[in-house]
């Protein structure tokens, strides 16, 4: 991606609409930022590691990911083209990841640096909200998983999945976005252990399910 596609996708982004490309380009010639590709499952962050830029996903699936001592993965969300990783973290007095960031699948990031960001702030007022919303909405994000992980049982997570995939796919035959591994660690469980829940919901008549897909079979299970 040259300078001049790279203006052209980055004046798209909703953090940059109010600039002019003479003012992007002036921007980024003068201040210092770095775009780099990542290949699929390559760390882009360690956990413990120094925040010092702010990411903005040009092209690309992200992984947040939390590893336990027993090898248990967790994944807190997934980001995709256009967001934002880091917001939350470089201006912060404790400025280093929690978790471990990856690539998902082959990705382009853009990494700003603070500076940079300080300058677009003072510059534009709608790229300042637009920062103000990324910071506010990964705070959510974050809320969200917690009380999802503390307060559910592993049957309320499936059946919560099961309902929204419902909802979205207009079916009760739900073709599995992901594989079970990564839906394990959506849920914050080992991969056993969600095998073992989806046969004791095929033993209780709820579901039936194979490789790719789950089917619902018995409309109580909205009503658990």
């Amino acid at each position: 991606m040259n300078h001049h596609d790279f203006m052209i996708v980055l004046s798209s982004h909703s953090l940059f609409s109010d600039f002019s490309a003479e003012a992007l380009n002036q921007l980024f010639r003068v201040h210092y930022y770095e775009k780099r590709e990542y290949e699929k499952d390559q760390v882009i962050h360690f956990q413990n590691e120094c925040c010092r830029t702010m990411d903005l996903i040009l092209n690309g699936r992200v992984a947040v990911q939390n590893l336990d001592s027993e090898g248990n993965i967790l994944t807190i969300s997934i980001f995709q083209d256009g967001d934002v990783l880091g917001a939350n973290l470089i201006f912060s007095s404790r400025n280093t990841y929690p978790m471990t960031v990856l690539a998902q699948s082959p990705t382009v990031i853009i990494h700003l640096h603070q500076e940079l960001i300080l300058e677009l702030c003072q510059m534009n007022r709608t790229f300042m909200i637009g920062l103000i919303k990324a910071i506010s909405d990964k705070t959510l994000i974050l809320t969200d998983k917690i009380n999802a992980i503390s307060m559910k049982t592993i049957r309320q997570c499936i059946i919560d999945f099961l309902r929204y995939e419902s909802q979205i796919q207009k079916s009760q035959v739900i073709r599995l976005p992901s594989s079970k591994k990564e839906l394990a660690q959506r849920f914050g469980i080992q991969r056993s252990s969600l095998s073992r829940e989806l046969n004791k919901m095929r033993q209780d008549g709820l579901i039936d399910f194979d490789s790719k897909t789950i089917t619902i079979k018995n409309m109580d299970l909205w009503l658990i």
